[in-house]
């Protein structure tokens, strides 16, 4: 069974930053494109950052500039390096996996809590 399990969240000052990972048991996570998302309380999940198997990356407008997202194929895992960290960044944030090829698997996973607060 597919796992995705995040990890690195935690309570950050604003201004601070966390690295959150995403560690996959995707057999050929290369296939795969990634994205971080997150829910905040009493919102829609939303898309932060994302990267394709080539390696193209796109970001949520609130994120860009100070967020970046890579990917180790070789370890199967995505990071979010989240820098000049808001209140507003708080949320819960979930590791999305969706296969570029047929058959488009797509797999979540359980979340990490991002709590941006003085």
């Amino acid at each position: 069974q597919v796992q995705l399990v995040e990890s690195g969240g935690g309570l950050v000052q604003p201004g601070g930053s966390l690295r959150l990972s995403c560690a996959t048991s995707i057999v050929i996570f290369s296939t795969y494109t990634i994205g971080w998302y997150r829910q905040a309380l009493g919102k829609q999940r939303e898309l932060v950052a994302a990267i394709t198997t080539g390696g193209t990356t796109n970001y949520a407008d609130s994120v860009k500039r100070r967020f970046t997202i890579s990917r180790d194929n070789a370890e199967n895992t995505v990071y979010l390096q989240m820098n000049s960290l808001k209140p507003d960044d708080t949320a819960a944030y979930y590791c999305h996996a969706y296969r570029q090829f047929p058959p488009r698997y797509t797999y979540w996973g359980q979340g990490t809590q991002v709590t941006v607060s003085s």
